[in-house]
């Protein structure tokens, strides 16, 4: 099975500085075309954290579909900011599993299990000692899901690319390439690891005009290949 994968931190829906304008986002997720795509920052930030995102128009603009969990809120789209979207014949057969994580802010990520895939999609703390926290705790919970292909993806937040990863040793860490701030990327704060069952064919960054004015992070993709599940 190759599957086209992708993970956006949407910052909003505001761009750099606003306007709030979610149709540029989806529109560079129906330029990503991926089959599954972990978001960040879906929902604003304070009071009842209603979506940003908007879900009316998520599969008339790109074909996805939201998974099905509980949110953070009645109006939010998802949980810490985090939704992962995929092709509707996927999202049926998925499940949801929430994760808290521990760190000095309120931080979770979100895994989805589809075919034989996990997926856990990160937003990770801004402290490195979180992060470190963070990323030991997923690593335990991907070495108990050894029949599965895992994919671990998202906004890390590390800046640097020789520490803090350190718990991840177990996995294949890619970064695409650099993905911050969107309108002249330099940093590589958005990354993948994939478990050892996975083949990555491809991976890049969705860098156009449009994806440098949508948020403040460009998105990055990996086309993947489920060893020993047909071609």
């Amino acid at each position: 099975m190759i599957l086209r994968v992708a993970s956006y931190n949407l910052h909003k829906c505001q761009g750099l500085t606003g306007p709030h304008a979610p149709e540029r986002n989806l529109q560079v997720i129906a330029d990503l075309a991926p089959d599954i795509i972990a978001l960040q920052e879906v929902d604003f930030r304070f009071g009842a954290r209603p979506e940003a995102l908007p879900r009316a128009l998520i599969q008339d603009m790109t074909g996805l579909v939201p998974v099905q969990m509980r949110t953070t809120g009645e109006t939010s789209l998802g949980w810490h900011g985090q939704q992962v979207l995929m092709r509707p014949d996927l999202a049926s057969k998925a499940t949801t599993r929430r994760l808290p994580l521990p760190g000095i802010e309120p931080r979770g990520a979100l895994a989805v299990r589809v075919a034989g895939l996990t997926l856990i999609g990160v937003h990770l703390g801004l402290a490195r000692s979180s992060r470190r926290a963070q990323l030991a705790r997923l690593a335990a919970k991907a070495s108990r899901l050894a029949g599965d292909a895992i994919v671990l993806m998202g906004d890390f937040n590390e800046w640097r690319g020789d520490r803090g990863l350190e718990s991840l040793e177990g996995l294949h860490v890619i970064t695409p390439g650099p993905s911050y701030p969107a309108p002249m990327p330099t940093l590589r704060l958005d990354r993948m690891a994939f478990s050892s069952s996975v083949e990555v064919l491809r991976c890049g960054v969705a860098d156009s005009d449009l994806a440098r004015l949508a948020s403040d992070h460009l998105p990055i993709w990996a086309e993947i290949r489920l060893r020993g599940r047909g071609h």
